[in-house]
């Protein structure tokens, strides 16, 4: 997985997965994602950075579920009382962590870690609905992998981590979208 520089057959995924025929218009451009980044103290990860800047910023069709959000946008039911998120922030994990599942007493440490989860070092790319939230992540150690991340927990997506037989990072996450397999499709 490079995430500096946007593999051309990871590129013509993604062209092939959106079919944008719009000739780019619904992409960004380079200046705005620069812009971005500025603006967020961040570097995004390759392809998704070609991604947005040249092919398209959202998708209606997804994925996830309910569609592709755009770069700069949440979906519509994260709701307005979050805390601002903090992207240049590292992302806190690098192990599914299933909080719902933790024995031990909450505390302000794990209500931290929490909330750094949701807020800090990703972007959010769409929602499965019901509180399901695939974020890509932008800073710290796993930079460049989409995490599935709900009220219950925290979960890496590539057949690395063992729930998937898919590739990681955003190029391999539309691959299987676009393969029509379902998300945890590892025995």
């Amino acid at each position: 997985m490079n995430l500096e520089q946007a593999d051309p057959d990871d590129l013509a995924v993604l062209h092939a997965a959106f079919a944008v025929d719009d000739g780019g218009q619904s992409a960004l451009g380079w200046e705005a994602v620069r812009a971005f980044e500025a603006q967020h103290r961040i570097v995004l990860p390759e392809p998704y950075r070609t991604f947005v800047a040249e092919i398209t910023d959202g998708s209606y069709s997804g994925p996830p579920d309910y569609g592709l959000v755009g770069l700069a946008e949440l979906p519509d039911d994260w709701g307005d009382d979050r805390p601002q998120r903090d992207l240049s922030q590292p992302f806190p994990l690098t192990s599914q962590w299933l909080w719902e599942e933790d024995d031990s007493e909450p505390s302000d440490e794990t209500d931290m870690i929490m909330d750094g989860v949701f807020d800090h070092g990703s972007i959010v790319l769409g929602t499965d609905g019901c509180g399901m939230y695939w974020h890509l992540v932008v800073t710290g150690p796993h930079r460049g992998h989409v995490w599935l991340i709900t009220g219950e927990g925290a979960t890496p997506f590539g057949a690395e981590f063992g729930f998937t037989t898919a590739e990681p990072g955003f190029a391999g996450w539309v691959k299987h979208w676009a393969a029509n397999k379902p998300w945890f499709d590892a025995a």
